[in-house]
């Protein structure tokens, strides 16, 4: 859980460059070059260069902010000199953030990794005056979309994908979109540095999708020539394959300006029937088909739905390829669609399931409103979340069945779940589930307040700033949500937050922000070097480690 008060956050990855007006909040200290200056007793002076990440050039002009991580509306603010130059004087002891902005370059924060940067401490007897400030160029990917003919394809979709490992697993994550012009082209602009995959959906200017059944009167060969137009583009990623595990990465340095070409070929459309029932009240509930891609599913090119015969449809339009189909009241079923004729109709899922919970808090007899319970699946897709009533009831409705773990809480306060009754059964811990087409019954039991844990990673003796310190629950396999993480401060020092009651193993690593930490395989050798730490409900809101966490080398 980011501690957001002294964390600069770069999740967007698509950022504007711009540069930022200084606030009205400022301190008093706010100037448009380095103009160095006596401290007074008791501050302490803030001071470095701003550079170029690629070449290492001093910048020139460059917006610096030094912001309290305690009261961001306490910050100070000055434009860097001819020779990249930054001071700030007169700085009270503390924890900032120490970030900086110029246009052409990513707003960044000092040594910033993902969401987490290390902090500046003052008084903590670390240098503070001799600090490089890095800033990465944006980067360019220009995109041309052309058909089987070499021709430019107008309205493309075209979707931006980006490689992220902040959940702990390497992940492949959309990150923008855009339409490509009359000459088939697009960019996606302000890039930060990573690596890129690109895909694109279209459809046939000349494309139509005529009934399987012959209608309208047509001929053998009328209808045999509207057949070769009945064609679909399938979505299609750069190194021109269909299939998402085959799409060639974009690697991306900052300031790059890369160019990626995309042709798209023709394949023969399908025909899905589907049967169906009419609700004159509600209508006809049609499948849901979705095209698998990267990390989960993309919603297809539009299919085109008719009706042939009553109770019957058919379904014009689709690429052969691997889709989820969801049918009304099931889960989704992953099958390959190759074959005209399919029967959608026979490839539902398990049944769906209806979760019912009553929430209560030990030592409260009402629960805050609002108060927010989450089940959240235990291989880490995403979530259902749902608002808690003044009577402590809440229902998830249409659940797909599977393991879950439960999370509470309001829009400013944590809770930890400590106790899960079902059917019966009850259960320590978070965990909850769900047996398929069921309609379950629960009581959850939690507890107010998280735990922080604060500490300090240390090499051979000596403070560790920038490392990675990741908190590692005792099953990591099925509890990947209680992961924590932070990166250590100037002075080493860090803070995990928002832990709930269990043990863990706290374990720093130098520079291991491209490692999948969530997967036990590839966290469990260092934990050899860890820390373990036990977490109850009644050591408050923060403990603190009283040995530092020794920062291992990146295996």
């Amino acid at each position: 859980m980011p501690n957001n008060s002294r964390r600069f956050s770069s999740m967007i990855l698509l950022m504007v460059a711009c540069l930022f007006e200084p606030s009205t909040k400022v301190a008093a200290q706010s100037s448009t070059a380095a103009e160095p200056q006596s401290a007074k007793p008791g501050t302490f002076r803030v001071a470095g260069t701003v550079v170029n990440s690629v070449d290492g050039h001093p910048l020139a002009r460059a917006e610096v902010f030094l912001i309290d991580t305690k009261n961001p509306k306490i910050r100070q603010w000055m434009i860097t000199s001819d020779d990249g130059h930054f001071e700030f004087n007169q700085v009270a002891k503390g924890k900032y953030s120490l970030e900086g902005g110029k246009r052409g370059f990513i707003r960044q924060a000092y040594n910033q990794h993902e969401e987490y940067s290390t902090a500046i401490v003052t008084g903590a007897d670390v240098p503070t005056e001799d600090l490089i400030l890095r800033l990465t160029p944006t980067a360019i990917i220009s995109v041309k979309i052309l058909d089987e003919s070499g021709e430019p394809v107008r309205k493309a979709s075209v979707m931006l994908y980006r490689e992220d490992r902040s959940s702990g697993v390497r992940r492949i994550q959309g990150v923008g979109s855009s339409s490509t012009d009359d000459l088939g082209s697009c960019e996606f602009t302000r890039l930060i540095a990573g690596t890129y995959f690109l895909g694109v959906t279209a459809t046939p200017w000349y494309a139509m999708h005529p009934a399987s059944t012959p209608a309208n009167g047509l001929d053998k060969s009328a209808s045999n020539e509207i057949h070769s137009f009945d064609v679909v583009y399938p979505p299609t990623y750069f190194g021109d394959t269909s299939e998402p595990d085959s799409a060639a990465p974009i690697v991306i340095k900052g300031g790059d300006q890369a160019q990626a070409e995309i042709r798209l070929s023709p394949v023969q459309s399908l025909h899905l029937v589907f049967s169906a029932a009419e609700d004159k009240q509600h209508g006809v509930s049609m499948p849901l088909l979705q095209r698998l891609g990267f990390d989960g599913t993309e919603l297809p090119q539009m299919a085109e739905t008719q009706n042939v015969s009553p109770g019957l449809y058919e379904i014009t339009g689709i690429a052969p390829g691997r889709y989820k189909v969801t049918l009304p009241g099931s889960t989704p079923a992953e099958i390959d669609l190759a074959t005209n004729g399919q029967d959608l109709s026979q490839l539902g899922g398990e049944a769906l399931s209806t979760v019912k919970a009553t929430v209560r808090i030990f030592g409260e007899t009402k629960l805050p409103q609002p108060f927010y319970v989450q089940l959240r699946p235990v291989d880490g897709s995403r979530g259902v979340g749902q608002t808690v009533d003044e009577r402590g009831e809440v229902t998830f409705a249409n659940v797909n069945p599977g393991q879950y773990n439960i999370f509470g809480g309001t829009n400013n306060k944590g809770y930890a779940v400590v106790k899960v009754s079902s059917q019966g059964s009850e259960t320590p811990g978070h965990s909850l589930n769900v047996p398929p087409g069921s309609s379950l019954t629960a009581s959850i039991s939690l507890v107010e307040g998280l735990v922080n844990v604060e500490g300090f990673a240390k090499r051979t003796g000596k403070s560790a700033p920038g490392a990675m310190v990741v908190l590692v629950p005792e099953h990591p396999e099925s509890n990947r949500e209680l992961f924590r993480r932070d990166e250590s401060d100037l002075d080493g020092s860090f803070n995990l937050q928002g832990i709930a009651p269990g043990s863990y193993s706290v374990v720093a690593i130098e520079d291991g922000w491209n490692l999948d930490w969530a997967l036990p395989a590839v966290i469990g050798p260092y934990l050899k070097g860890a820390k373990t730490v036990t977490i109850t409900a009644q050591h408050g809101q923060s403990m603190k480690l009283t040995e530092p966490v020794e920062v291992q080398a990146h295996h």
